[in-house]
């Protein structure tokens, strides 16, 4: 009885720090924007998985494979050395007007993001739509006691700034026709 009592008591002691050593879990974003415009137009402009020239920070979009799973493009950004992003198309559904993609290479520094996957739906009856873009993710620095500049928080705040961001600007872009 008393063993048992005492393998108990080490094993709560030990809960504590087994949570504290888990790592990084994984971070959502989503993000929304109605829109003045038919859900046709809007999927239209947002579609073509190798033209992404409708994210305000892409300077030029590289892509194969068209809207195929698997696709791939490379995104090469504004900006001091022109970064680049590489992603795959892991979904396209035309009907649902839905795709999903994944990054399959960025470096943290530029966004601070690993483990990235991320669906942009768009939805609406008439002349007003609804797109909704979400991602899921985990922090640029993997490990534990990350950079201020990798850490959870500094993660959400880039990918929410860059979707709300695109998302005012492809608003203001639509409208504007």
């Amino acid at each position: 009885m008393k063993l048992t009592s005492l393998v108990a008591a080490v094993a709560l002691a030990a809960l504590p720090s087994l949570a504290l050593g888990h790592g990084p879990s994984r971070l959502k974003v989503t993000e929304s924007i109605e829109i003045t415009a038919p859900a046709d137009k809007v999927w239209a402009r947002l579609a073509k998985f190798d033209d992404a020239s409708w994210i305000p920070a892409v300077a030029k979009t590289v892509g194969t494979g068209g809207n195929a799973v698997g696709a791939t493009r490379v995104l090469t950004l504004k900006g001091d050395g022109a970064p680049t992003v590489e992603e795959e198309l892991t979904r396209f559904d035309a009907d649902g007007k839905t795709l999903g993609y994944k990054i399959t290479k960025v470096d943290p520094k530029v966004l601070p993001v690993t483990n990235y996957a991320s669906t942009i739906k768009v939805s609406g009856d008439g002349s007003k739509s609804t797109v909704e873009w979400k991602a899921g993710f985990y922090r640029g620095y993997p490990n534990n006691d990350p950079p201020p500049e990798l850490n959870d928080d500094a993660s959400e705040a880039a990918v929410k700034g860059l979707y709300t961001t695109t998302l005012a600007e492809l608003k203001k872009s639509l409208e504007a026709k």
